[in-house]
């Protein structure tokens, strides 16, 4: 392997692992990144550790503020509206031109990542208010593979960037809808079977009603601007 491309695995290994460290909460919205600090976690250089950051700007996963350097983004309830109604229209989308374009292949492929997030444990044993690390990695792929037969690059990267965002605002949903009563796995049956039956109509309502009761358990769970940038939990949880 030349040391150009050692270079290149290793800097997507770093940042892979940032963006994971990121969206499971390692840091609260606003925290600084300080470079020396990450280094040494990371056990690597800061030139590795800037390049990695400079990225995760590029995915609107960290802020660059001049003069001041990287941070964790702060969060609101006003973007986080915009977000989800993006992502909701994107997906939307690329459901109807997945269930046109897509073959038996990705109908197997898309059984297989709904099985495996079937499986995956969905609360954390040690705190019951979080979701599990494998089980978002897992709800993140099913997604993904709803869209990947769009045959769309550009639409598939908003959609994964759209998800991203969103699960920064995890931990909120996470809290607040512990008490809705939903039935989360029910969701992605029906969303799966919607899609196996090539019924693009019942996959996009399917789709849009999903994504709306975690938004609206957010909102409806009293947090407010100010507790979401200090990563605080909802009032009621």
């Amino acid at each position: 392997m030349s040391k150009s491309t050692e270079s290149e695995t290793l800097s997507k290994h770093i940042r892979d692992s940032m963006r994971d460290d990121i969206l499971n909460g390692r840091w609260a919205p606003g925290d600084k990144l300080q470079l020396t600090a990450l280094s040494k976690h990371y056990q690597t250089s800061s030139t590795v550790i800037r390049e990695a950051l400079t990225r995760l700007v590029g995915d609107r996963l960290v802020l660059l503020k001049p003069n001041r350097g990287f941070f964790v983004p702060t969060l609101s309830l006003a973007e986080l509206k915009d977000i989800n109604e993006l992502r909701t229209r994107s997906e939307e989308f690329g459901i109807g031109l997945a269930i046109e374009r897509g073959d038996l292949s990705w109908e197997s492929e898309l059984i297989a990542a709904h099985h495996t997030l079937e499986r995956t444990p969905y609360r954390d044993n040690t705190d019951d208010a979080q979701l599990t690390e494998a089980w978002n990695r897992a709800h993140q792929a099913f997604h993904a593979k709803l869209l990947e037969a769009c045959g769309v690059p550009v639409l598939i990267d908003l959609c994964s960037t759209l998800s991203d965002l969103s699960q920064l605002y995890g931990r909120w949903a996470a809290n607040a809808t512990r008490f809705t009563g939903r039935d989360v796995a029910k969701e992605h049956r029906e969303i799966l079977a919607a899609a196996l039956e090539r019924d693009a109509k019942t996959a996009s309502r399917l789709i849009r009603e999903h994504y709306q009761i975690t938004l609206d358990a957010i909102l409806k769970s009293g947090i407010d601007d100010g507790a979401a940038q200090h990563g605080a939990a909802p009032a009621n949880a």
